[in-house]
């Protein structure tokens, strides 16, 4: 590629961090005004998204499911299944609204960044991604106490029973640096680096199919142009698959983390 630009005269820039610098979508407006950008309207399309379709699939259940229905009691059935029960077994069900919702909510910031105009997935913000992990972690806490009581809950993640006391040594503040500081961190991390990442690679390879096909046709170019195009559409298929499969995850591990927190390490 370098060598066909240097023969063109032409100079290509590979898109960077400004892809996730974005101000105000009004600006030049009034100030109360100037926390809403376009991550933030994506959060808040995705509460909404998740709100309609909760309401349309469950409002007025038939007993043959049809349209949206159909589709809610599906993708129910799927995280109670495959995420709810291995985990929490027969708690499963009294967790099932929080799962189901954060699932769905993770998945439609996620699939922004494949949806025209909006196009970018908002826990390639950092922020985005700690919020939910942040809730999960205070969640986490709060059944922690609420159900082995303070210091039972702290003695089994830190003291599990039935071991040899001289690896309480090892063992203890291995199991606080993970459980208390990096498991929220790795909650969040996992989430935003893969959007970030992949939003990055999809933005890439759509930029060099533009440019060289439309912004700077040449006999030269064409090539990389056409390949460009190409590898923008099988990495958008392989996006929808990893924010698929973060979700997925995401919502995996919050359901881990409340089993830890309802029943003592045995």
């Amino acid at each position: 590629m370098s060598d066909i630009l240097a023969a063109e005269g032409k100079e290509f820039h590979a898109p960077g961090m400004e892809l996730f610098d974005w101000g105000p979508l009004f600006p030049g407006g009034p100030e109360w005004l100037t926390w809403l950008t376009k991550p933030v309207l994506i959060v808040a399309l995705a509460v909404a998204v998740t709100a309609v379709f909760l309401v349309m699939a469950f409002r007025r259940p038939q007993l043959v499911p049809r349209g949206a229905q159909n589709v809610g009691e599906a993708a129910y059935v799927f995280v109670r299944d495959q995420m709810a029960r291995p985990a929490l077994g027969k708690d499963a069900e009294r967790f099932m609204p929080f799962l189901f919702t954060t699932f769905l909510f993770i998945l439609f910031m996620n699939y922004a960044g494949v949806i025209p105009v909006l196009q970018l997935p908002a826990p390639s913000h950092i922020a985005f991604a700690i919020v939910p992990a942040a809730v999960v972690y205070v969640m986490m806490l709060v059944l922690g106490i609420k159900h082995q009581g303070l210091g039972g809950y702290f003695k089994g993640v830190l003291f599990p029973p039935g071991l040899p006391k001289g690896i309480y040594v090892i063992l203890t503040p291995i199991e606080l640096i993970s459980t208390f500081v990096l498991r929220p961190f790795t909650h969040a991390v996992r989430l935003f680096a893969n959007m970030f990442a992949g939003h990055i690679l999809l933005a890439f390879f759509a930029t060099v199919g533009y440019w060289f096909l439309i912004e700077k046709l040449t006999p030269a170019g064409f090539g990389v142009g056409v390949l460009g195009f190409l590898m923008t559409i099988v990495m958008t298929g392989f996006e929808l698959f990893i924010q698929s499969l973060q979700a997925f995850i995401f919502t995996v591990l919050t359901a881990s983390y409340i089993a830890g927190s309802l029943h003592a390490e045995h």
